[in-house]
């Protein structure tokens, strides 16, 4: 098996998909290296070990995209591996949390993933505890995905960012962002926003927070904490200090207020 073999001809540049470019939240050498086929085949074996199959549209799916793209260029070979793989290795690990496990997939000793596997049983109604979501409240997803619809047109920016990170905090726990999760995602896009020349060319929070009650590794309903948490977050990253009409915090707070069995249009 070789490592980094370019197959550009001399003097062309084909377009190469690296770790940075799949996984934003990755950084130093590995964002640099090409996604190779032997790294993707690597982290499916992994996931198989550990899940018991590969996961629909999970780190190892998402590598295996970037190389067959990579080696279809040329730019690497079939049999070929970097030693993001061959050398530092790939990881799965879990923790057990209420009504699941918490699952982070690492390369290089970097994660590229994280989302909560639920127990068969815990979804059923079995295990009890703090893991079962109270379906008659609005959940921090919900409101974000209530966000996509009433403000889904409009470009990300850093006060959204800002925003949906502290929501996310709130519904995991979490202290950091999630590797590959809404935050991460909406940091880059702001990012990104900010250097496009033209609206058409940015992305847009329906493209953020389309399924975002899915994407959460966690969730829970809505309290006016959080409300209060995330609006601040966006208010402090405005330039004017006002909240976004139909953004993140107008949709957290009138989720907050649809909880405690208040009128949301008042």
């Amino acid at each position: 098996m070789s490592q980094e073999q370019p197959r550009r001809p001399s003097g062309q540049q084909e377009p190469t998909i690296r770790y940075g470019d799949v996984f934003p939240a990755v950084s130093g050498n590995l964002a640099e290296k090409p996604v190779a086929p032997q790294d993707a085949a690597t982290m499916q074996s992994a996931e198989n070990l550990v899940l018991g199959q590969t996961l629909k549209g999970g780190p190892a799916a998402a590598m295996q995209s970037a190389a067959t793209v990579n080696e279809r260029m040329g730019v690497v070979g079939h049999d070929d591996a970097t030693d993001a793989t061959a050398v530092q290795g790939v990881t799965v690990s879990e923790t057990r949390v209420p009504g699941g496990r918490l699952v982070t997939e690492f390369v290089a000793g970097q994660a590229v993933g994280q989302y909560l596997a639920r127990d068969d049983d815990a979804m059923a109604g079995g295990g009890g505890g703090g893991g079962v979501v109270d379906n008659t409240k609005v959940t921090i997803g919900e409101a974000l995905e209530a966000t996509a619809l009433a403000a889904g047109d409009d470009p990300v920016e850093r006060s959204d960012a800002a925003a949906i990170q502290a929501a996310e905090a709130r519904a995991t726990g979490l202290d950091g962002n999630v590797p590959g999760g809404l935050a991460a995602q909406a940091q880059a896009a702001a990012a990104a926003n900010a250097w496009a020349a033209r609206d058409e060319d940015k992305a847009t929070l329906g493209d953020v927070l389309a399924d975002a009650a899915a994407k959460l590794v966690a969730d829970r309903p809505v309290e006016s904490a959080d409300a209060l948490r995330v609006a601040g977050a966006e208010n402090r990253n405005k330039g004017d200090g006002t909240a976004r009409p139909g953004g993140v915090a107008a949709s957290m707070a009138a989720a907050a207020r649809l909880n405690r069995n208040e009128a949301v249009w008042e």
